[in-house]
């Protein structure tokens, strides 16, 4: 195996044992991020999608030289590489149609060990990318925009409004970070009223919703929201700035919550360079599969009042919300939220060697440290 081969080895199998246990910990409902159920249900899809890219592009690797990660920022792939996914998987079905069948594939592979006595390289790297294209035919991956779904639909009994929840994802191309979007928000608009309010201000039962719907579940606004979304995802704009712009775009929606979950950055031992101190300590750890440190960011802004609309003979306005900005805390402000959490999932092996080199209280300043051991996440070390 050549030190390229070796160094992707050692990433994929640090990044897929970080995502698994992300996801140990994200469905696990005694983790204290289970409080919100149904946010740490929504993360755990796009994790799964994220763990099945990194498992189609680790196939790639068996026939492609090439894979690019943000060493020095993120630890995570860099942007290309997740065209490129996207657009394999829209020419999977047209390639596949010139690869042979894998029974066929091994065949030929048998025949060639027999007659040359030496390893087909040619042929293994056509099942490789036979292998991959079936596997990114799937539309489980993680995207450059995942579309939003509503998850929840309900009647908040103050206003007699419908209000849902809605999700998707990007991943932004500068800061090369996976992003997640929950946005909780009531819609005005009569036929919505109308159709999911019944007399008593209550979801009306005799309307059948198959949760998840794809998009936003008001007809009228979906493509607009669509729209919207997609241009309203980058990791520079703030979820106060995302909130404020949806709020004004949209006169008939109200959005109450906005929380965003930046997945990362990503630290694995003689791979990255995000940390000199985390990478200098981490290399010191005895199984390479453990060497690795996961961090993420849950930021959330939410709307302390609605300021009611103006209606007047010359000008008029719609109702505006007013959201919460923790100004006392110079980060939340910095951030653009009313408030955030700082976590980090960590090996125990990896976790005890930071601790032993007196790094551990420095690194987690300010992070809720989750360490994983034997499969399960143990919180508030």
């Amino acid at each position: 195996m050549t030190p390229e081969n070796d160094a992707a080895a050692r990433y994929f199998s640090a990044i897929t044992a970080a995502l698994s246990g992300l996801e140990v910990f994200m469905r696990d409902d005694r983790s204290p991020l289970y409080r919100h159920g149904i946010v740490a249900r929504i993360v755990a899809e796009y994790i799964a999608r994220l763990d099945k890219s990194f498992s189609c592009w680790r196939n790639r690797l068996g026939f492609m030289d090439t894979f690019r990660i943000s060493r020095a920022d993120s630890g995570y792939p860099v942007f290309q590489n997740l065209l490129e996914l996207e657009n394999d998987r829209r020419q999977a079905d047209s390639r596949l149609a010139n690869i042979p069948q894998a029974a066929e594939l091994r065949e030929e592979m048998a025949d060639f060990i027999l007659r040359h006595k030496e390893f087909p390289e040619a042929l293994q790297k056509s099942m490789a990318e036979r292998l991959y294209l079936e596997d990114v035919k799937s539309e489980a991956t993680f995207g450059p925009f995942i579309l939003a779904q509503t998850a929840k639909v309900s009647v908040n009994p103050k206003t007699l409004r419908p209000y849902y929840l809605v999700h998707w994802a990007s991943f932004d191309g500068s800061a090369n970070l996976p992003l997640v979007y929950m946005v909780t928000v009531e819609d005005s608009s009569e036929s919505m009223v109308r159709q999911l309010v019944d007399s008593n201000g209550k979801l009306d039962e005799r309307v059948d919703i198959p949760l998840p719907v794809d998009g936003l579940l008001n007809p009228e606004l979906a493509h607009r929201f669509d729209d919207f979304t997609e241009k309203n995802s980058a990791y520079t704009l703030s979820p106060a700035t995302i909130a404020v712009n949806m709020d004004r775009d949209f006169p008939d929606l109200h959005p109450k919550q906005l929380r965003r979950v930046v997945l990362g950055p990503f630290y694995s031992a003689g791979i990255t360079e995000n940390n000199s101190t985390v990478t200098e300590v981490l290399t010191k750890v005895r199984k390479p599969e453990n060497a690795w440190l996961l961090t993420w960011t849950i930021q959330e802004v939410y709307s302390k009042g609605e300021r009611p609309g103006r209606k007047g003979l010359w000008s008029s306005a719609p109702s505006s919300e007013e959201f919460f900005i923790d100004t006392d805390n110079l980060e939340a402000a910095r951030q653009g939220v009313s408030s955030y959490e700082n976590h980090a999932l960590i090996p125990h092996e990896a976790y005890q060697a930071l601790y032993a080199a007196g790094e551990a209280q420095k690194i987690f300043s300010g992070y809720k440290v989750h360490v994983l051991s034997n499969g399960q996440v143990i919180s508030d070390v």
